[in-house]
């Protein structure tokens, strides 16, 4: 802060300023001030005087003198800038400083030399700015708290006073004995007649006053007194006790009721609440009535402190005063209760209440709300308003609480509604709490419009309107909320930082985050242990790991949270053995860390360690609770352990949390990821309630399971009991028709999903184009995919992948050059599907350019990409370029090598596909059915008929290897093609399964080729049998 003002006619000025210290800084110069434009005035005496003066005296240096500093400046020049003077103020204050310091120091080495030269005066001053030691000619001083002290007087005067002790110092005491003594004395005559003295301890205003003070010397007593004997207190507790029982000598002056209400007030706040509470017991055993606001005030306290003991002494004494029908009394109990947790004594004294007002209703409906009895606390209210009383703000701010946490979006709407009706909507708090009861039950639109009419709106209201955001996934919207916030001129608190922070994580915004952080700073909560432990869950889940480990390292208060934020990015980042080593390293667990090295190891595929883990946690005697429990279901889901998952159904039962929504949904997606839907299906029918996650949880254990026609009965009865499905509902449906072909029950779907407005969901959107697609509707699939207003790369390879499976491969190459127009980069799995479009209408050309752009985007290192890479070579006749993309290959799996060897079989190359699977065998790689498949068809195509017979002699000898149709088939075919057609007959009938259409098709063609026409005719009837509308079988007859 700085003023100035000019300093006459022109010829200087004079100017203020303060510096960060608080110490004011005159300044005088000598040429007119800037703001004149006068020219300047050339004098002799250039100077300017810098006056420094303290605002208050240093205890440490009330004998300094300040002298003051003479700069000499330019008098045509500016006036130096105001900072620049305090600099040098500060220099000229440091050096001051540093003299002053050495003087200290060598007055503490005079006491240390020959400490019998100074008065000891720390046990017997009656004022801080008196020195501790003091010398005995010399005027000086020491202070032991001084800030000019030498680093080395404490630990000097620590071992000064163990050879006081042992009576081996120097320093004189000539007063602090005799007052030791005189205090002894006192406490001597009070115990012996304490009749002759006042009890001040419950009226006294300020701790300085003495708790006993003689009624003729009107000397005083403390209690806590430095130099009281150790044998008072216990005395004074037995004797105090004792003579409360006895009536007493001890004389109290009785205040006034003004004055006991003041007192136990104060006593309360301090937090002596058990001072406060016999200040009133004593009170009434001497007969004196206290008056009800003390009541109030200890009640008050109680339920503020949690402290139910006490509040049922409180609630005695109220009964023993007669008092316990006074209304406000009675509504303080009620509340005292509640919020100690003892809602059957909040009732009874409800329910004993002559009278109720609508605090009685508020106190006792919050007691039911807090301890998680909503349905209980609504009835409540449903009462109040039965019996006439109007619910006020409070009221109305409770139950929207409770329909924010119960999700009950139809009773918020009314009491919405009557909150209109009775004008209280303006209210800022009743606003706050409907955007949150809203947002809460996912209607983010209403919570929005409710937001937007507050005619008033504090930072409570920005908060709720951010989480709200926030919690419904829209973070970008929360973090746009949060920049018109700032712009509205409204202070964040300590609550919108976490909730943003929060945001960042959940959608990586990293930038926004490290601004956020930025503004914390400046707002001075960077030192809160829950934004530091939010902005170090922020870093990880942005993946910046190394940001979280410097910000860990840095905080200076560290907590459980704190560790387990470390532990989740970790485990986040897939740093699992980071984890593991932080939470080793924790000298306390709480049961989140146990919970979040469980859950660290389930995300990342190791189900086992997370199991192992939990039986140590078990092991440890830890209660594990829902979220353990959760954490090691999934656990059990990702390895399909299902023995594990039975054990922990079973612990789950006996400790009582089968009946946790959350836990039931687990449990069910458990045994659905097991197989075992019948068991997920005794859960789902178990369950005392189910949300729409049961519903999905229970259709898509269907659905993974292959029974798509279950999971479309089970959504005919979601809608039967009027459960609202959401996006993933339908997705999982949609899943289900494309599984099964169910275009009818698709295109129903389709009509469901307009109704409840999902259309325009992204993923319902791409997951409908598919169903189509896989229907063979590509029309409607193309025509749901125009209509979408937002086309993300799913979209584009959904449609693609659509045509590439309907053998529309010039339509999904089409597409994929308008997607490139759009600005859309292709993913691994497009590429894929364009890929097999080139090698289905044989683009040799556009595969060749697509693999150039495969390799500028570092896709051909992926196994799936080269593998359909040789395909697609392999279906153009490029067999070498194949085998480049083979060869190059770091990575080769079964389908690798199977894919090779079927380009061989393709262009004919029998030798080469038997040279190959020999190599395959080399290196250690098992050939799988599908490969065999692919020798004996590159047998077939290349007249091998002894090298085609031996292989499948070979696979019927191997019992690792499960012949197929399709393998039978080729052998029929390999007979067939070298004209060996009475073979193939005779191989047919002593097949070991049952031949299907397909075989004796294959038998029929080549006789057609070969012309020969009884094993035709004997071919023909068995198809006809198989299949009678079989067209083909009648061409290939007429033709022989």
């Amino acid at each position: 802060m700085a003023a100035a003002a000019g300093g006459g006619g022109g010829g200087g000025g004079v100017g203020l300023c303060c510096n960060p210290n608080g110490h004011r800084h005159i300044f005088f110069y000598s040429h007119p001030p800037p703001q004149y434009s006068l020219p300047p005035v050339t004098i002799k005496i250039r100077m300017t005087i810098t006056l420094l003066i303290s605002d208050r005296s240093r205890r440490s240096s009330s004998s300094t003198s300040l002298t003051p500093t003479v700069l000499l400046l330019s008098a045509t020049a500016p006036p130096p800038p105001l900072m620049a003077i305090v600099a040098h103020s500060s220099r000229t204050r440091s050096l001051e400083d540093k003299r002053q310091a050495s003087r200290i120091e060598r007055l503490w080495q005079q006491f240390f030399w020959d400490p019998s030269q100074w008065w000891d005066k720390r046990f017997d001053k009656s004022n801080l700015k008196y020195p501790d030691f003091k010398h005995k000619t010399a005027k000086r001083a020491l202070w032991i708290n001084n800030r000019f002290n030498p680093p080395w007087v404490h630990t000097r005067l620590a071992t000064m006073v163990q050879c006081q002790e042992q009576g081996q110092s120097g320093l004189s005491t000539p007063k602090s004995s005799g007052r030791e003594v005189r205090m002894e004395q006192l406490w001597l005559e009070f115990f012996s007649n304490p009749s002759q003295w006042w009890d001040n301890r419950f009226i006294k205003k300020s701790s300085k006053y003495p708790d006993f003070k003689h009624k003729s010397t009107h000397e005083g007593l403390w209690i806590e007194g430095r130099l009281n004997p150790p044998w008072v207190r216990p005395k004074l507790a037995t004797m105090t006790i004792a003579q409360i029982e006895s009536g007493g000598r001890l004389r109290s002056r009785v205040p006034d009721a003004v004055r006991i209400e003041h007192n136990v007030s104060k006593l309360c706040q301090e937090g002596r609440l058990k001072e406060a509470l016999h200040m009133v017991e004593l009170m009434i055993q001497q007969n004196t009535k206290a008056p009800i606001n003390a009541y109030v005030g200890l009640l008050k306290a109680c339920a503020r402190r949690k402290a139910l003991a006490e509040g049922k002494r409180v609630h005695a004494l109220i009964l023993q005063s007669g008092l316990d029908s006074h209304i406000l009394l009675g509504n303080n109990l009620v509340n005292m209760y509640g919020k100690c947790g003892s809602v059957s004594d909040a009732r009874k004294v409800f329910n004993t209440m002559p009278e109720h007002n609508v605090f009685s209703w508020t106190f006792i409906i919050s007691a039911y709300a807090d301890h998680g009895q909503g349905e209980e606390a609504l009835n409540l209210f449903q009462q109040m308003q039965n019996t006439g009383i109007a619910p006020d703000e409070v009221a109305y701010v409770v139950v929207l609480k409770i329909c924010a946490r119960t999700a009950a979006l139809e009773r918020g709407k009314q009491f919405h509604s009557d909150i209109i009706k009775c004008g209280l909507e303006l209210d800022v708090f009743l606003g706050s709490a409907l955007v949150d009861m809203y947002s809460k039950c996912g209607c983010i639109e209403l919570a929005h419009q409710v937001f937007k009419k507050m005619s008033e709106r504090n930072v409570v209201s920005w908060s709720a309107m951010i989480s709200g955001y926030a919690q419904n996934g829209l973070g970008n919207e929360a973090l746009a909320l949060y920049e018109q916030m700032k712009q509205d001129g409204v202070q964040p608190n300590r609550v919108t930082y976490v909730v943003l922070l929060k945001a960042c994580g959940n959608i990586g915004a990293l930038e926004q985050g490290k601004q956020l952080h930025y503004d914390i700073i400046r707002s001075g909560f960077e030192s809160d242990v829950t934004i530091g432990n939010t902005l170090v869950d922020m870093y990880a889940k942005c993946g910046c790991i190394e940001l979280a480990c410097q910000l860990f390292s840095k905080m200076s208060n560290r907590d459980v949270v704190s560790w387990t934020a470390m532990i989740a990015g970790y485990a986040k980042c897939g740093c699992i053995e980071h984890a593991r080593q932080v939470f080793n390293e924790m000298s306390e667990r709480s049961v989140v860390s146990w919970n979040s090295m469980i859950a660290g190891y389930a995300q990342n595929g190791l189900g086992k360690e997370a199991l192992a883990l939990y039986e140590q946690m078990k092991r440890e005697s830890l209660q594990p609770n829902i979220v353990t429990y959760v954490s090691a279901l999934s656990a059990c889901a990702s390895i399909a352990a299902l023995e594990q998952g039975k054990q922990l159904h079973s612990d789950i039962i006996r400790s009582g949390f089968e009946s946790d929504v959350t836990v039931g949904n687990t449990l069910v997606d458990m045994y659905a990821k097991c197989g075992c839907t019948e068991h997920a299906l005794q859960v789902f029918s178990k369950m005392s309630k189910r949300d729409v996650i049961s519903w999905n949880s229970m259709i898509a254990g269907y659905e993974q399971n292959g029974l798509c026609k279950e999971a479309l009965a089970l959504y005919e009865q979601m809608k039967e009991e009027l459960v609202q499905p959401n996006y993933v509902t339908y997705a999982i449906l949609l899943k289900a028709c494309a599984s099964i072909a169910a275009l009818e029950q698709g295109k129903q779907l389709h009509s469901d999903i307009i109704k409840s407005g999902y259309e325009s969901d992204v993923i319902v959107g791409n997951t409908l184009v598919d169903m189509y697609a896989k229907c063979g509707c590509t029309e409607h699939a193309r025509q749901v995919f125009n209509k979408m207003s937002v086309q993300d790369v799913v979209s584009w390879t959904s449609m693609i992948v659509g045509y590439e499976q309907n053998e529309l491969g010039k339509e999904a190459l089409a597409l994929y050059e308008q997607m490139k127009q759009e600005g859309v980069q292709p993913n691994i799995v497009t590429y894929v599907a364009l890929l097999k479009a080139c090698g289905s209408i044989s683009a040799l050309e556009l595969g060749k350019h697509l693999h150039s752009e495969i390799i500028r985007n570092g896709f051909e290192s992926d196994l799936i990409v080269g593998n359909t890479l040789i395909d697609m070579y392999a279906k153009c006749g490029c067999i070498e370029d194949a085998h480049q993309v083979f060869n190059k290959m770091s990575e080769r799996n079964v389908v690798s090598w199977t894919q090779m060897i079927a380009g061989y079989a393709q262009q004919g190359l029998g030798k080469e596909a038997l040279t190959l699977l020999e190599r395959m065998q080399r290196e250690g790689m098992k050939p799988d059915e599908a490969t065999y498949v692919s020798v004996l068809s590159a047998c077939s195509h290349s007249g091998l008929v002894d090298e085609g017979c031996h292989l499948f002699d070979f696979m019927c000898k191997d019992h690792s290897v499960t012949l197929t149709l399709q393998h039978y088939a080729c052998m029929v075919d390999l007979l067939g093609r070298a004209g060996c057609l009475a073979d193939a007959e005779d191989f047919i009938n002593k097949m070991p399964i049952q031949p299907d259409a397909v075989i004796w098709m294959t038998l029929l063609g080549s006789a057609r080729n070969h012309g020969h026409v009884e094993i035709g005719r004997r071919a023909f009837e068995c198809v006809v049998k198989l299949e009678p509308e079989n067209a083909a079988a009648y061409v290939l007859l007429s033709n022989i």
